[in-house]
This record gives structure tokens, C-alpha cells and sequence, in this order.
């Protein structure tokens, strides 16, 4: 089962149902536990172009579809019921893998039209969730940024991006590479009860730490932000991280496009149900009364008094730490170069 050393209990299946789909399915009593399946992705491109306006890089690449820490409020979940799937339970464990991901990469960046732009590690899913143990798909992909010296950004809240320090502080070495480490809560409960299999505040911190160490610029996101539940750690959270080693921090309001907004809605009535009515009417006071509000420049921080409030407080408690605001795109020129046919006359 995914987990990070401690026990984990399977989910009950449940999934919203998939507006793609002529039907859905309603289990009559106590619905069966989700058990995790790996999937092989056929796909035959790896990187994914964003043109969106408010997001601070143009190429993405997903190693997997779906993420095993099943964290409720996952924006990305939508985007599994265009595989048939659910966006509930389903997002969680049934995982899609792109095992030629590092082929496809390679074969991108051979292409006269790249440039050597910064390739975020993330978007829809955490590049280092625990089946990578196994495949090592995004280990694969970074050794090939590593030899084409390609800029990346590497977003997770997972411990296994630690293994990973090597190529990491390789590219940093060149100027192409930062890392962020998403942590929303310090309350190990609540943290639990959002995002059950990842790992623990704690741990996170102990990655932001180990990265800082390992020569790799680290910062923290503070993501989601979710009004009325987190917003009041903030201070805490941006602390620890600079304790930990952290030089930056972002923050992003949370998200629930789609059907994200009944998952994420179930699990809080289940797992913090003192919390259900404050929560949604905080979120609505971000949202102009709404609980999602999907227009470019809002999509991430909200409007209204409330949402100015946690941009207010999010940007004293960084400045008073001397942490800077997450950055955006890489400055300066690309180190990207193809390597030279000789450099495979010698092992890696």
C-alpha cells in the first residue's frame, strides 16, 4: 500500500460521477475499499505546453496521471475523468504511469525548436509519489535534464525527491534548478485528515532541510491556502520553513474546479465535520459567493476582504523572515546544450 512508514487504512470507494460518461454507478450499502492499480500510459509526447496567463511557466512534464497521497482538495482530479475514470477514490489509486516519459523527453529536446525553457516537475500530480520508488520514471526524466543541462522547477511533498539530491544540486550547480516543497499545514491532524497518504508536516520539513543541505535553492508553498481552516498557520508554517533551510515561499488560495468541489466537501464533512460550515462560507467570501471562481488573476488568490487579508498576512510574516516570493521564470540565458556525440563513448 502507498504510505511513508505508517499504517495506512484503504478508502472506501467513492467517486463524483464522471459528467464524460452516459452512467455512474450507486452502491447499494457500505461501498467496497479502492485498492491502488498501475496503468500504462501510451502516450507519445511528455511535455506539456501552458499558456496560462497566471501560471509562471510555459512546459510541464507528469511523469503519472492520478496521485496516490490523496489529498481531497487536488485541483488535477478533473482531469482523470477524461480517462474514464473517477475523480474521487479512483484519482487516488488508480495511477496511470508514463514509462517512456524519459525516451519522449530526450527526443524533445533533440528537437531544433527547443530552447532549453525551465521544465516544471508537476501540475497535475507529485512527479516523486511513492510507486516512483519502484518505476523511477522521474529519476529517469531528470538524468536527462541533467545531460542536457535543461533548466528544471521541481514542486512535492514528498521525502523520495531526497534520493534525488544528486541531479538536483547538479543542475543547481549550473543555475538550473529550485525545488518547492508544499506544505499547507503544520497541525499533523488536520494534515491527515486532507492529504492521508502523504507524509507528515514534519517529515516535510526534514526534506526542506536535507535539499537546503544538499546545495539545491528550496521554498515552500503554502498551498491550498483553504479560508477558515490553515490560513491561521501561515506565520507558523513559513517559520519552519525558514528554519528548515527554505529561501522562498508562495501561496495559492485553494481550488475545486469541477467535481474536486464534492470530494474535497465529503472529506471534510468526514474527517472535520466542527469545521464543514466555516470552512465553505470562508471559501464563498474568497469566491464572490461562490465556491470556485475559475477566471485568470482570481483563479489563485481569490477577491474580496478576506482573501486581500490572507495576501496581507502571507507577505508580512515573509517579509519579517526575509523569505522571497516564490520566483517565476529562470533569468539570464539557458545552460541548456545538447551533448556532444563523443560524451557516449563514456558511461553515465
Amino acid at each position: 500500500m502507498f504510505s511513508y512508514g505508517r499504517a495506512v487504512r484503504p478508502l472506501p470507494m467513492s467517486n463524483p460521477p464522471n459528467p464524460w460518461l452516459a452512467t455512474s454507478v450507486d452502491w447499494i450499502g457500505e461501498p467496497p475499499a479502492a485498492r491502488p492499480r498501475i496503468h500504462v500510459d501510451a502516450t507519445r509526447q511528455v511535455l506539456s505546453r501552458n499558456d496560462s496567463p497566471d501560471i509562471p511557466f510555459a512546459w510541464s512534464l507528469n511523469p503519472y496521471r492520478g496521485c496516490s497521497h490523496a489529498c481531497a482538495y487536488c485541483y488535477a482530479r478533473p482531469t482523470h475523468e477524461y480517462l474514464g475514470f473517477g475523480a474521487g477514490t479512483d484519482f487516488d489509486t488508480q495511477i496511470v504511469a508514463k514509462l517512456a516519459a524519459p525516451e519522449l523527453l530526450r527526443e524533445a529536446f533533440e528537437r531544433r525548436s527547443w530552447r532549453g525553457e525551465v521544465v516544471a516537475f508537476a501540475g497535475a500530480t507529485d512527479p516523486w509519489q511513492p510507486i516512483e520508488a519502484s518505476l523511477r520514471i522521474t529519476r529517469a526524466c531528470l538524468e536527462v535534464c541533467r545531460d542536457y543541462l535543461n533548466p528544471v522547477a521541481v514542486v512535492t511533498k514528498s521525502p523520495l525527491v531526497e534520493r534525488d539530491i544528486d541531479l538536483l544540486a547538479s543542475l543547481a550547480g549550473a543555475g538550473a534548478a529550485r525545488a518547492s516543497v508544499s506544505l499547507p499545514f503544520l497541525d499533523a491532524t488536520r494534515a491527515r485528515a486532507l492529504e492521508p497518504w502523504a507524509a507528515a508536516p514534519e517529515r516535510r520539513l526534514k526534506t526542506i532541510e536535507r535539499l537546503a543541505r544538499g546545495g539545491v535553492p528550496v521554498s515552500v508553498n503554502v498551498a491550498p491556502v483553504i479560508p477558515g481552516l490553515n490560513d491561521e498557520e501561515i506565520p507558523a508554517v513559513l517559520r519552519a520553513a525558514r528554519e528548515a533551510g527554505a529561501t522562498g515561499a508562495g501561496w495559492l488560495l485553494l481550488r475545486l474546479p469541477g467535481s474536486v468541489k464534492a470530494v474535497f466537501a465529503e472529506r471534510l464533512r468526514t474527517a472535520l465535520p466542527d469545521r464543514v460550515d466555516r470552512v465553505l462560507h470562508r471559501i464563498r467570501e474568497t469566491r464572490g459567493g461562490r465556491l470556485y471562481d475559475a477566471r485568470f488573476g482570481l483563479r489563485q488568490r481569490g477577491e474580496g476582504a478576506y482573501a486581500e487579508a490572507i495576501d496581507s498576512l502571507f507577505a508580512t510574516a515573509a517579509r519579517k523572515l526575509g523569505l522571497k516570493r516564490r520566483p517565476g521564470g529562470e533569468s539570464g540565458a539557458s545552460p541548456f546544450r545538447r551533448p556532444g556525440s563523443q560524451l557516449s563513448l563514456f558511461p553515465r
